[in-house]
């Protein structure tokens, strides 16, 4: 523990930077998930066939080995951020399809049938009802993702992206030095601190934004 605080008490600004590369990976790659998933699930929320397949699609990507998708975007696209940002993109896409789908779904019909009744166009329902009454569950979908991809985002390394998963891979080739260790260590401190700094975020999105009369 003692050599782990001297690295880290030398070498703070260097895991700040690191943080904050892997930050901006992420939300980079949620950002465009999530404009992607509510794209997709407003789509299709009404076809419970087509429901079915967009989640089924979205849940395949997942089954593919991080290493390897990040392995294809490489050849496809090239080294670097570009190509771990459309990998984390797609592995982020089924929780917010999914959380989309099922809240759109959840609206009440009543609802709905008023608004109608009220001169309300379909886009108008979509965008001042729908919408809004899903958004909890949306944003749920939204945290769920991101959670999700920001241990991945550690692999983006292996490709040349920027991230902590640098200080995490540069240990495991030193291993056995003196160093390994707090770097591993350091590496997945960080992502941890990440990851709870993004989800303290959703918590704030998620008051700020739910309107009051639907928040538990």
């Amino acid at each position: 523990m003692q050599a782990l605080g001297e690295f880290l008490a030398r070498r703070w600004p260097q895991l700040l930077e690191l943080a904050v590369e892997h930050l901006l990976l992420v939300l980079t790659a949620i950002v465009l998930a999530t404009f992607i998933g509510v794209m997709i699930g407003v789509l299709v929320y009404r076809s419970a066939a087509l429901s079915s397949l967009a989640t089924a699609m979205t849940a395949t990507i997942l089954t593919i080995p991080s290493l390897a998708l990040f392995g294809l975007m490489v050849v496809w696209v090239g080294l670097g951020d570009r190509s771990a940002v459309i990998a984390l993109t797609a592995y982020a896409l089924l929780p917010i399809v999914r959380n989309t789908v099922t809240g759109l779904q959840g609206v009440d019909p009543a609802v709905n049938e008023s608004a109608k009744g009220m001169g309300l166009s379909a886009r108008a329902r979509l965008l001042r009802i729908d919408l809004p009454l899903a958004w909890p569950v949306i944003l749920t979908g939204v945290r769920v993702a991101t959670m999700l991809i920001v241990s991945i985002a550690a692999i983006a390394a292996y490709i040349g992206a920027g991230g902590l998963g640098n200080w995490i891979f540069d240990g495991l080739a030193r291993r056995g030095s003196v160093v390994a260790m707090p770097l591993i260590i350091s590496g997945t401190l960080g992502v941890v601190a990440v990851a709870f700094i993004l989800d303290g975020f959703y918590i704030v999105v998620g008051r700020v934004t739910t309107p009051r009369g639907i928040r538990d």
